[in-house]
């Protein structure tokens, strides 16, 4: 084969690999936006348009790339955000978000990402930005079990209709104000 040729054949492969790349990219973010709602309390959220990121209770845990562009995710990782700064393909992210432990993962077209890599940074940043009571759920355990107060309802002497707390202004002012508003 000619050298000529030789250039064009592996151009136009290439090419090939390059438009089945956003296909991979694409099938990628609907698997991790997959994953990320099978938490308890995840939904979609579209803060601006060209957006479907993944949040609980209105908090995004998740920022994801939309179908056709190259894959891009960002989570907050307070546990391994330094560890996962180390690797080639991640960075800060922008707008602030790295100095509070927010890493971005992006991939050019043709990458192998490390899925289960990103399926453990989605799992970690649901657990940073989730209620505890979700988290708790999560595991299997009690708010109880995770030292987080449980409420218990007051009940009337009879033990019959729960009660509701009493307050007053008066009492909840200091006794100097409570002075100086009385002379």
């Amino acid at each position: 084969m000619s050298d000529e040729r030789a250039k064009r054949v592996k151009t136009k492969t290439a090419k090939a690999a390059r438009r089945g790349a956003p296909k991979k990219a694409d099938a990628l973010v609907k698997q991790l936006r997959a994953f990320g709602l099978a938490y308890p309390g995840a939904h979609t959220k579209s803060p601006w348009p060209g957006h479907m990121d993944l949040a609980v209770k209105d908090k995004t845990f998740a920022y994801l790339s939309v179908e056709g562009e190259p894959l891009k995710i960002s989570c907050k990782l307070p546990r391994s955000s330094e560890l996962a700064l180390q690797l080639p393909f991640a960075t800060p992210t922008p707008y602030g978000l790295g100095k509070a432990g927010w890493v971005t993962a992006q991939f050019e077209a043709g990458d192998t990402p490390p899925v289960e890599l990103l399926q453990a940074w989605i799992d970690e940043s649901y657990r940073a930005q989730a209620p505890k009571k979700l988290v708790a759920a999560l595991d299997g355990r009690s708010p109880a079990d995770e030292g987080l107060p449980v409420a218990k309802a007051k009940t009337s002497p009879g033990g019959a209709r729960p009660t509701k707390a009493k307050t007053s202004l008066r009492s909840a002012r200091p006794a100097r104000a409570r002075a100086r508003s009385s002379t």
